[in-house]
């Protein structure tokens, strides 16, 4: 009789034992757990901590509250300027309602994911390919209101959606390659330009400048030859002075002026000397009244009177040869 009771007794605890062991669940502090009846949704929501369910009759599903990090696959599209580019992305969402996403959505995970690849090839035809490379700012949020939208109902929130990479044909990347060569060429170019606007508006003052005072443009002079003495070098170029170019200038406009005399009348200069009488040896004249008007052709063809060639006296032995001859 007592080893009988001892086997039942036994036999009930182990039963208890088994029956504790099916209907202990423990809830992480992350978690909440949704309980079914027979199928049934009960309508408290387990907390964190140890819980009990009836074995074979309940039914309890462990949903994570944590914000899940979920990679969105590489999407090809074309953009609305007909660019075919390749983009990924990143989602940030999270469970605010473990009912609505047990009850509302087989698998919420896989849904959102779903609709993320969906929302991400929709957002790439609406945009042009500098949004998706300048702008990705604004189209983040047109991506994370695109997908938030319809996990509201499946008790899910989405907290962020990022764009991770817009893979470009190579081509493309060629052409923005030579494109921003070329711009910034042309910005180097106009800056070289502007420069030299400024530099050359500065050397037009200090010509103002050296023009008052010429000494200062000997003291530039003197600089400059220091400066490249100062370098070492085995030769050295020494430019002509300005002085000596300023009198090479006005005797060479010197030597035009007479040039241009000697056209005029046909007569170099020293030929004038000689056919002007000199003031000793004009004798002096009566006033004979108007001298007679003469026509211009002919004063101009009379030739001019050359002085007569001085005479020399002989002397006596001369004489006697003059005689001879």
């Amino acid at each position: 009789m007592g080893e009988e009771l001892l086997t039942a007794f036994v036999l009930a605890g182990s039963a208890a034992v088994a029956y504790v062991g099916a209907a202990v669940r423990v809830v992480k502090q992350y978690e909440q757990g949704v309980v079914l009846r027979f199928g049934r949704l009960r309508d408290r929501v387990r907390g964190p901590g140890l819980t009990l369910i009836v074995p074979l009759a309940e039914r309890m599903r462990k949903v994570s509250m944590q914000i899940v990090t979920m990679p969105v696959p590489a999407q090809d599209g074309i953009t609305r300027d007909n660019v075919t580019v390749r983009v990924d992305a990143v989602i940030y969402f999270r469970v605010v309602d473990p009912v609505e996403a047990v009850i509302r959505v087989e698998d919420y995970r896989f849904a959102v994911s779903q609709i993320a690849q969906t929302s991400l090839r929709s957002i790439i035809g609406k945009s042009d390919l500098d949004d998706l490379l300048s702008n990705r700012e604004k189209l983040n949020e047109g991506l994370e209101l695109m997908i938030d939208n319809p996990a509201v109902e499946w008790g899910v929130t989405i907290d962020r959606v990022e764009i991770k990479d817009v893979s470009l044909p190579e081509t493309m990347k060629r052409s923005m390659a030579r494109q921003a060569e070329a711009d910034r060429e042309r910005r180097a170019r106009l800056i070289n330009a502007d420069a030299e606007l400024q530099a050359s508006k500065k050397l037009s003052e200090a010509a103002r400048e050296m023009a008052e005072t010429p000494s200062a443009l000997q003291l530039r002079l003197l600089q400059t030859v220091m400066a490249v003495a100062a370098e070492k070098n085995s030769t050295l170029v020494l430019p002509i002075p300005v002085e000596l170019l300023r009198f090479l200038e006005r005797s060479a406009e010197a030597a035009e002026h007479r040039t241009a005399g000697y056209r005029e009348t046909g007569r170099r200069p020293d030929e004038h000397a000689e056919l002007a009488p000199a003031p000793e040896a004009a004798a002096p004249q009566e006033d004979a009244g108007p001298l007679p008007r003469r026509h211009p052709s002919r004063a101009a063809a009379v030739p001019p009177v050359r002085a007569p060639a001085p005479t020399v006296p002989l002397r006596d032995d001369d004489a006697g040869t003059a005689g001879c001859l």
